[in-house]
């Protein structure tokens, strides 16, 4: 296969998206997200643990404690495209990983993530 074929193939990929975690092994906290291209956000939260540059602080501390071999990386759930010129994935995204926030509650001792905030 030559470059230009490759990189048109790249263009066109459709990289699946939806939510995903970070789980640490050892205590079952996790740090969950949305992507629109999950195996890149997958990559991405290796890397900046790998760096000691991942925004969460004490998912990082923990990375440093345990080790790599202590998280998994997976996708919790995939959200269909939609082949339809202007369609933006962007709200059905949100919904869904709000979906699964509410559903494991990864907040405090059972997770990395922020708690929303209150409604007043």
């Amino acid at each position: 296969m030559d470059r230009k074929t490759m990189i048109r193939e790249y263009k066109q990929r459709r990289p699946p998206m939806g939510v995903f975690q970070v789980r640490n092994r050892a205590s079952g906290k996790v740090l969950v997200g949305a992507s629109t291209d999950l195996p890149a956000m997958l990559n991405r939260q290796r890397a900046q643990l790998r760096m000691g540059a991942h925004p969460s602080r004490e998912l990082q501390a923990d990375w440093k404690a345990l080790g790599p071999d202590a998280f998994a990386f997976e996708i919790l759930d995939i959200l269909a495209r939609v082949d339809e010129a202007g369609v933006d994935p962007a709200e059905d995204l949100r919904i869904l990983e709000m979906m699964w926030l509410d559903k494991l509650e990864p907040y405090g001792d059972r997770g990395y993530n922020t708690p929303p905030a209150r409604k007043a």
